[in-house]
């Protein structure tokens, strides 16, 4: 399990989704979390960081800033799957799912 941090270059709220729907798509990722202020995206899970910066990088320019492992999750070895701010990114095209955070 691998912990990545990318920084993109989102100036734009529509870069911003197609980032996260980007990332969505990703096999091997566990949870994702997108920092605007520091324009930062932070994934955990099972994946190759320069599989996911090529993906990235034909939405919005990246670079890696770190790769190290990632902190265990709980005890029982059940890990939720976490997906932070992804409710804004099927907003649009499915407006009556239900998303469980």
């Amino acid at each position: 399990m691998k912990k990545v941090v990318l920084k993109l270059e989102i100036n734009k709220d529509k870069l911003k989704k197609k980032a996260m729907k980007t990332v969505l798509g990703l096999s091997g990722v566990e949870s994702f979390s997108v920092d605007i202020k520091e324009k930062e995206l932070t994934l955990i899970g099972n994946i190759d960081p320069i599989k996911v910066v090529a993906k990235i990088k034909k939405v919005c320019p990246a670079e890696i800033i770190s790769v190290g492992p990632a902190k265990e999750g709980n005890k029982n070895g059940i890990n939720p799957l976490i997906f932070h701010g992804a409710a804004s990114v099927e907003e649009d095209i499915h407006p009556n799912r239900c998303v469980i955070m």
